[in-house]
């Protein structure tokens, strides 16, 4: 037996230290937490100074009992789990589970799986540091009681099963906050002025500063320019300079893999934790822009052999946020040498992309040469202005060009690439001018990456808490990440070309919306209930503040426990004064009068989702009223719909016709729009508005059906026609009712089958134990 057991949190990471350790070492993992804290209301006793009730769950105790008779049997024990406030707190937990020792015990931490770094954390172990367990136990505490308390106070006020999170109702707000902003924008139209001077590769653009907003100023300054003459009236020529952005922090490198590469926020975490624990990377959850002298010295070599001395700069970023926990390194490969790895494609790509911000922050700045012309017009006093720029050296952008969030129009950018030879007084001949309608935008909505940004801006959460946060929100039905068709926009623009101005108008695609974050109504009215009675739990500064105390606890400068007492007793009262006091909150909208029962129309959040209502709900005077309900349909809001939106909900269902006899029906039900026929429902795509669809869409789409369901079906039965052999994605299939039954691979020809083997193939299949019903759960 090993004289040394060293535990990791994860197999893969085991498998890579193990390599690196002789034969007296034996590396295990916890498989992340090994315990938590009970699921019951008594897992916190707050009485008694908020202290905690753990278990190990019954899918870890199997691990635990391994993992403690190898700790019984080794001479040492070594904790390495990760480096943070959550690493630190496995280590504890593995501490006080296991039964270890202080004199046996060493705790070890690295941020990179290397050679050199993991012998390095063997000649320096500590201690387990406890001022970090008591932050991260002041997060978790204080998020249980959150969660525990506020949940039932939303079932009671706005729907079943609704749960509420600290950092997750910021972040819902954030969201609602945004929507409304672009709900509430008008947006304001000003003619912008752009003219072509020269042809071919000779020519380039123009612009006019001002914008007018009236198409006659507009029209009236290009047919000023008609005969006007247009000279050179000044050349300025400055150098322009360009820097590297710091390597990769968590926040940075989500991001910049959902700009460039389209990942989500949790795909890229889970990308980066296999690049971490194959030895690739540093680890990847870290406030901190700083690279070590080894990483200065192995990145200035490669710049060096690969691209020559002028395109090395030694650099040292320092951190922005006042929030960062420990004195981690950026994100960076841990062998520069390495330009890429095996791996994946998604893995490869990730890796590309840190080692090239990596390499880019220690190289030169790239230099341009931006020069301005002024052009005079001999009719007007206005004066149009053209830039250009010329890459004089490219330096980091040699490998790297960050990217960013704006969504300007391609057609506002007024710069060219570079401007033809000018000089001073050059007379200049006009190609064309364009005078060009262009509308005012709203803010943009959030994608994942941009609400990552924005909450580290406000300072919530810290690195290994944006991806979760961001999760939660949509699975918990708070937000909706999708795509949105925009509408169609005419615009106007007038042309000045030959001397002569002509007007057109065109139309462009406005609104479009793809992978953006929006508030579901449930978001909403859950955001409004708790502004209005919890204010302190989602206000920015109040969130931001415990962040900043759990860095204090986390530095030995806050006792945890008188932290989140003061927290509490206040918090508590809130909850039962909301209780006793408070109405409940559906988001009713009134949006006018029927026009032809002259009954209120509403719009409220009911069990089921939103929908309309058409009168008020039966009173002691007429218990046997029954309103008219109608459900919103996909992309509509209780908040911005209107009358005649909601009016047109009632025109459903309807019949659009007959086939073989029997009525199609035209419906909206839970799952979205159908067709319903014979007993039959046929969903309708997407593309097919359910109040246009005619007797002949129907048909087509009901015989379509049909025809696939009849490639799909291989047998039916005539005792039970709800059993059937099916062909299903990953092959042939029984559906016996409800119940979808796999077919043995010794039955080669399905078409065999009788309904008595159907039966007891099914019966067994219920029987028997489901796979997957022991999975180790991984690390929150």
């Amino acid at each position: 037996m090993a004289k040394n057991l060293l535990i990791v949190e994860s197999p893969a990471k085991a498998k890579t230290i193990e390599g690196y350790l002789g034969k007296d070492f034996t590396v295990k993992s916890s498989y992340g937490h090994i315990r938590d804290l009970v699921k019951s209301e008594d897992a916190i006793d707050i009485a008694n100074n908020f202290e905690q009730k753990y278990e190990v769950p019954a899918d870890k105790k199997q691990i635990v009992a391994e993992l403690k008779k190898l700790a019984k049997e080794a001479d040492m024990v070594w904790l390495a789990s990760d480096e943070d406030r959550e690493g630190e707190a496995i280590s504890w937990h593995l501490f006080d589970t296991l039964n270890l020792k202080d004199a046996t015990t060493k705790r070890i931490v690295f941020h990179e799986i290397t050679k050199p770094a993991i012998m390095a954390a063997i000649d320096n172990p500590r201690k387990i540091d406890y001022n970090l367990v008591n932050a991260q136990q002041a997060r978790r505490v204080l998020d249980r009681l959150v969660g525990f308390e506020l949940s039932p106070v939303l079932w009671k006020k706005v729907k079943p099963s609704l749960s509420a999170g600290r950092v997750q109702s910021v972040a819902v707000r954030i969201i609602v906050e945004r929507e409304r902003e672009i709900n509430k924008f008008k947006s304001e139209a000003a003619f912008k002025i752009a003219a072509i001077f020269g042809k071919g590769k000779q020519s380039f653009k123009a612009e006019l500063a001002e914008r007018y907003s009236q198409q006659e100023d507009a029209e009236k300054f290009l047919t000023d320019c008609i005969d006007a003459d247009f000279d050179v009236k000044s050349l300025e020529t400055k150098p322009a300079k360009r820097s590297p952005a710091a390597p990769f922090t968590t926040s940075t490198l989500q991001q910049e893999a959902s700009r460039k590469l389209g990942y989500s926020v949790s795909r890229t975490m889970q990308v980066a934790q296999k690049l971490y624990e194959a030895g690739h990377i540093t680890y990847m959850r870290t406030d901190s822009v700083n690279l070590s002298e080894t990483a200065l010295q192995a990145a200035e070599q490669q710049i060096i052999s690969a691209y020559g001395d002028k395109y090395h700069q030694h650099r040292k970023y320092k951190t922005k946020s006042a929030g960062a926990q420990e004195a981690h390194e950026a994100i960076r490969p841990t062998y520069f040498n390495n330009h890429t790895i095996d791996g994946d494609n998604s893995e490869k790509r990730l890796y590309e992309l840190i080692w090239k911000r990596a390499i880019a922050s220690q190289m030169s700045e790239a230099q341009f040469e931006k020069t301005t012309a002024k052009i005079s017009i001999s009719t007007r006093k206005e004066e149009l202005v053209a830039n250009g720029e010329v890459m004089k050296f490219d330096g980091f952008l040699k490998v790297y060009l960050e990217s960013d969030d704006d969504e300007d129009d391609t057609q506002q950018d007024g710069d060219n690439a570079m401007l033809p030879p000018l000089t001073k007084g050059q007379r200049l001949e006009l190609e064309e001018m364009l005078a060009t309608e262009r509308f005012s935008r709203p803010p943009a909505r959030y994608t994942e990456a941009s609400l990552v940004k924005k909450l580290e801006e406000l300072g919530i959460g810290r690195p290994s808490t944006y991806a979760p946060t961001i999760s939660t929100i949509q699975n918990r039905g708070y937000v909706v990440k999708e795509e949105r068709e925009g509408k169609q926009r005419k615009f106007r623009v007038l042309t000045l070309k030959n001397k002569s101005v002509s007007k057109e108008e065109r139309t462009e695609n406005t609104g479009a919306e793809r992978g953006k974050l929006f508030p579901t109504d449930i978001g909403a009215v859950v955001n409004d209930f708790l502004v209005q009675h919890f204010k302190g739990i989602v206000d920015f500064n109040f969130t931001a503040k415990v962040e900043k105390q759990f860095d204090e606890i986390a530095q030995g400068l806050e006792e945890w426990t008188t932290m989140i007492g003061n927290f509490y007793k206040p918090f508590h009262a809130d909850v039962q004064n909301t209780i006793e006091t408070a109405d409940k909150a559906t988001g009713v909208r009134d949006l006018g009068i029927h026009p032809e029962k002259g009954e209120k129309v509403s719009v409220r959040i009911g069990r089921y989702g939103p929908f309309v209502q058409v009168g008020e709900n039966a009173s002691d005077d007429n218990k046997d009223y029954k309103p008219l309900y109608a459900s919103l349909r996909t992309g509509q809001s209780i908040e911005t719909i209107t009358l005649e939106e909601a009016l047109e909900l009632f025109k459903l269902p309807k019949v659009v016709g007959e086939y073989e006899g029997k009525p199609m029906k035209v419906a909206i039900g839970r799952f979205g729009p159908y067709i319903s026929h014979n007993s039959a429902f046929v969903s309708l795509p997407k593309e097919i508005d359910p109040l246009d669809v005619t007797e002949e869409q129907a048909i087509e789409l009901i015989t379509e059906k049909r025809k696939k369901d009849a490639e799909k079906l291989i047998k039916a039965f005539d005792e039970d026609p709800t059993v059937k052999v099916l062909n299903g994605r990953w092959g042939p299939y029984i559906e016996f009712g409800k119940q979808n039954v796999k077919i043995p691979k010794d039955i080669t020809d399905p078409l065999t089958l009788t309904f008595e083997q159907c039966k007891a193939l099914a019966d067994a299949d219920s029987k028997a134990p489901k796979k997957g019903s022991k999975k180790f759960a991984k690390k929150k």
